[in-house]
């Protein structure tokens, strides 16, 4: 069952989110830092208090398995741009032990439908190239409009 988080589930959900951030920091360790600080940890509560976005979590036999932070973004139009109005999923993370069960399938639907009821017409996300997620978010119909490159001196 996916469900909007509460602060209850904040230990559970930062239990996944460090899970998160050590494939980061083993990914990248010239831009990620080891560790999960209080700052990094509290960092969820304004997702946890629907604070300009929200949190879900799957729960399935009272374990927390998977979790989705999500931004709702709405940018006025600029010189640059038209306006935007999108959601963003900012981190995703599913439990080691609950891979490949379908648990971020249903936190994307869950985003998904959130998206459609609250008439945002586009859910983004990012992901680094070291990532495996890219194949899955692929598969839910993500694409690629932007990159992000760089070159070493």
């Amino acid at each position: 069952m996916v469900r909007f988080a509460t602060i209850r589930d904040k230990d559970a959900v930062n239990a996944l989110r460090l899970q998160v951030n050590e494939l980061h920091v083993q990914g990248r360790p010239d831009i990620f830092k080891p560790g999960f600080d209080a700052a990094i940890r509290d960092h969820v509560d304004m997702y946890l208090i629907r604070k300009g976005g929200y949190a879900a979590v799957e729960e399935k036999d009272g374990k927390i398995t998977g979790m989705v932070l999500v931004d709702e973004i709405d940018r006025p139009e600029s010189p640059y741009n038209f306006a935007r109005r999108f959601a963003h999923v900012a981190e995703i993370a599913v439990d080691a032990g609950c891979r490949r069960q379908g648990v971020g399938r249903r936190l994307l639907d869950f985003v998904k439908q959130q998206a459609r009821e609250k008439g945002f017409p586009r859910i983004e996300l990012d992901v680094w190239a070291f990532n495996d997620a890219l194949s899955f978010y692929e598969a839910e119909g993500f694409t690629v409009y932007r990159r992000y490159m760089e070159y070493y001196c």
